[in-house]
């Protein structure tokens, strides 16, 4: 029998619409203004915190429209932006040493729906609100680093190995060795080749060897710095509440980050350009610090400065760094002082158990390390200038030996201890970064700019629907059907998915109303030519399909390749634009083919004999 589905086909394509109109109805219902919290350690809120939090925001009299606790996370709902934000600052100010606040949108999904895990797609910066940066990352320093890294590896190989040297010094040409004699030569010689084979080996002098990292090497650095200064910001992203950030790379030295719904920007860019760590050094309590001050400084130490100003002599062999810390926690000492509560990894826990317990007795000193950038004004021109800021703040005589935990104090301020114990369990940066662009677009601007998509997605609906049925008539009120869904489904996806809807995606949305019912008009001009052929009714719509279909695939697999090559070469927008068109592209075959088939072989199809046809 021509033009009829049997009954499980039937079946398969309303359940497919029926669970696409499920996934689709949240993004109907929008967002509430919430508060998020989230522990400010590694280890998850209480059921006993959350309950404090809930009864805070009660007696300050604000009214909750819904609290929830999960997976040691706490979102507090608030009928308004006012109380929301009201609720945000009393929080922070009670709870700044155990929990991270952050303002957010919390999708206002009804438990029904998230009970299915219906939930909407998110919203991009353009639509939402929120900022955007480029950052740069600073190669440079990235490359110096490593150098430094390897310039105290090789005195430390040097050192376990007893073999004398007269100094192992960083300079422009690579890392400069120079050895007292021919015998010192040849041991230090059998350990650079052994240990540090990577590295290209130069013999610059009698007793003098030059050392340099490979190109190859180079670039793999540079390539590591990235991903993990990568890594970082997200860490540090994560610890803002953000929901739905996009930190991605933009060519060999730069990163994206976009912020939707962040509204406090100055904390952004504070914790996302701030390149704070630590280090844990001894004291060298042998040499005289005036005689370091007068241009004698000994080979193994270097000057340092306290808070104050006050100069300290510590030893260049760092104990451990910020790397090796694997979380940290800001709080008060007995003495009511801001403290950072330090655990480190294996190795560095090994490493500082080793060193405190050969020096008992002997000061060790902490060392705060930050990149500072500021913009300068050189003959007229802006020039952007980092410095490196190290100071002393805490020096400590070693009573007695430890090692995976401990803490640090010496900060500040509580305030300084919270920032410092944030970046410490985001990691380091491994380069500095600087913002070369800043961006911020509000709530208000991206729900003008939604009010205007939907506007735009609504007149192409519109138009196309007046065209349809002007002039196909009943086929093209079929058409309509088909192309409603096809929207339904394709934002079903999406919030399946969890993509990201962004102004370029609404693009999308319109452009794939038009491209869907274009299979639409090669299907009705096919059973329009074979009506007036002669043939039967019957016989032109099945004819009608089975002809245009090779078309319409060809033209949507065109299109398809297309919009894949958008998405893997594009950047940002272009890539939010081409995963609308793929997915819009997939919809638009099944509803206008298969769709459409279905309804119209219940109204023509099966055995219903020729009589007049509306198209």
């Amino acid at each position: 029998m021509q033009n009829h589905f049997p009954v499980w086909k039937n079946t398969l394509v309303l359940i497919i619409l029926l669970i696409g109109t499920i996934y689709a109805l949240p993004n109907i219902y929008g967002n509430d203004p919430a508060v998020q919290l989230a522990s400010s350690t590694s280890a998850p809120l209480q059921q006993n915190q959350a309950d404090e939090v809930a009864a805070t925001i009660k007696n300050a009299g604000f009214t909750l429209k819904a609290f929830e606790f999960e997976s040691g996370k706490i979102l507090a709902r608030f009928n308004n932006t006012d109380e929301q934000m009201k609720a945000a600052d009393l929080l922070r100010e009670q709870l700044a040493d155990k929990a991270t606040v952050a303002l957010n949108l919390a999708p206002a999904t009804p438990d029904w729906l998230r009970a299915l895990g219906a939930n909407p797609m998110h919203l991009g910066l353009d639509l939402r609100g929120g900022v955007h940066f480029l950052l740069e990352v600073d190669m440079d320093s990235a490359l110096k680093q490593a150098e430094e890294r390897y310039t105290n590896d090789i005195r430390t190989a040097f050192r376990d190995a007893k073999v004398r040297y007269q100094s192992v010094t960083k300079e422009d040409q690579g890392i400069k060795v120079v050895l007292p004699n021919e015998e010192s030569r040849v041991a230090a010689a059998a350990i650079l080749n052994k240990d540090f084979r990577n590295l290209a080996l130069v013999e610059s002098g009698s007793n003098e060897f030059t050392l340099s990292i490979p190109e190859r090497d180079l670039r793999e650095i540079k390539k590591s710095a990235l991903g993990q200064n990568i890594t970082t910001l997200r860490n540090r992203v994560n610890e803002l509440g953000v929901a739905e950030p996009i930190i991605q790379q933009q060519g060999d030295s730069r990163i994206v980050v976009q912020l939707p719904g962040v509204q406090d920007t100055t904390r952004a860019k504070e914790l996302l350009g701030t390149t704070a760590t630590l280090e844990y050094r001894l004291v060298d309590v042998e040499h005289d610090v005036q005689s370091a001050l007068s241009g004698h400084e000994p080979a193994g130490s270097r000057l340092y400065k306290d808070k104050n100003g006050n100069p300290v002599l510590l030893k260049r062999a760092v104990i451990v760094t910020g790397d090796q810390i694997t979380d940290a926690s800001s709080g008060l000492d007995q003495d009511g002082q801001a403290a950072v509560f330090i655990t480190l990894d294996g190795a560095g826990a090994k490493k500082m158990g080793k060193m405190t317990q050969e020096n008992i007795g002997k000061p060790m000193a902490v060392v705060f390390i930050e990149y500072k950038s500021e913009t300068r004004v050189v003959n007229g021109e802006k020039v952007q200038h980092k410095e490196k800021v190290e100071k002393v703040i805490s020096v400590a005589t070693i009573r007695d030996s430890f090692s995976k935990r401990f803490q640090t104090t010496g900060l500040d301020s509580p305030e300084e201890a919270r920032t410092l114990a944030l970046l410490l369990r985001a990691g380091a940066l491994a380069a500095p970064v600087e913002i070369v662009e800043e961006r911020t677009v509000g709530p208000s601007l991206g729900q003008e700019n939604i009010d205007q998509g939907m506007m735009s997605i609504t007149a192409g609906f519109l138009l196309v629907v007046f065209f349809m049925i002007g002039y196909y008539r009943a086929f093209g009120l079929i058409a309509n059907f088909a192309l409603l869904f096809n929207v339904v489904l394709l934002i079903a996806i999406m919030s399946v998915l969890q993509a990201t809807l962004t102004l370029p995606g609404m693009a999308g949305i319109v452009l794939t109303v038009g491209m869907a019912v274009d299979a639409n008009v090669l299907i009705n001009e096919r059973i329009r030519e074979e009506l007036r052929n002669g043939l039967s009714l019957q016989a032109s719509i099945f004819t009608g399909y089975e002809k245009a279909f090779a078309t319409i695939l060809d033209s949507n697999v065109t299109h398809f390749i297309v919009a894949v090559l958008l998405f893997g070469f594009g950047t940002g927008p272009v890539k939010g634009f081409a995963l609308v068109l793929m997915i819009g592209i997939a919809t638009s075959v099944f509803t206008a083919v298969t769709g459409t088939r279905m309804l119209v072989n219940w109204f023509y199809g099966g055995d219903r004999r020729d009589g007049r046809v509306s198209i």
